[in-house]
């Protein structure tokens, strides 16, 4: 990352516009909906998407810089209406460096039949150490979504939870890992979604989500 802040907000900028991109190109938004953010690092900002812009629309310029308490800083436009959720996450999980909402098809099915993902697939427990859980539902526009989600995760594996009746909200140690996780959420909602419809999944053993989530957070991929 640059090295002044000024050049640091100008490259967060950047990277948040574009990692909406990634949002429309895993399908996991319409329209308007849906949200990243990321932390300003060494400094009590984050950057995030600005409320009911169209995806085509977006710039790094039309990000917004708000404190962690939500107030704008830097911007033209208003920021998104979970802006209050975001910075609770911020300031009650110093180590989240990102924060993802969307609002995924399969995901939000399961969300409307208020149930955690159960961990039946490798993949999940890799990338999640355990079932997605389920969050309490919370209303639009505070910071009560925020408590909801930082109630949940605080002390959980799972970088992703599926609010009761709203969509998921996932955390990473930057922005880019906040997407992954959405990525990975709405894969696994679909795929168990799908095996339902054939029959009871075969549940894990706890054992064996412990192993296989260890090896992929710890050996998977390149090391430096």
């Amino acid at each position: 990352m640059p090295g002044t802040p000024d050049e640091t907000v100008r490259a967060l900028r950047r990277t948040v516009s574009d990692l909406h991109a990634e949002l429309v190109r895993y399908g996991l938004v319409v329209w308007t909906a849906g949200n990243v953010s990321a932390r300003v690092p060494g400094r009590d900002l984050m950057v995030i998407k600005p409320s009911g812009v169209s995806y085509d629309d977006l710039s790094p310029e039309a990000m917004v810089v708000c404190d962690l308490e939500g107030g704008v800083v830097e911007g033209d436009l208003r920021p998104s209406s979970d802006t209050a959720a975001h910075a609770y996450v911020y300031r009650h999980m110093p180590e989240v460096g990102g924060v993802v909402h969307t609002h995924s098809a399969y995901a939000c099915a399961w969300a409307a039949r208020g149930e955690p993902v159960p961990c039946v697939l490798t993949a999940m427990a890799d990338e999640f150490g355990a079932e997605i859980p389920l969050g309490p539902f919370a209303p639009i526009g505070d910071d009560s979504i925020g408590r909801g989600v930082v109630g949940t995760l605080r002390g959980h594996r799972s970088p992703a939870v599926i609010m009761r009746n709203h969509g998921v909200f996932t955390i990473g140690a930057d922005a880019r890992a906040a997407v992954k996780a959405a990525v990975m959420c709405e894969d696994a909602a679909r795929a168990v979604h799908l095996a339902r419809q054939l029959g009871d999944p075969v549940p894990l053993r706890p054992e064996d989500i412990d192993r296989l989530h260890h090896r992929y957070q710890n050996a998977y991929g390149q090391r430096p």
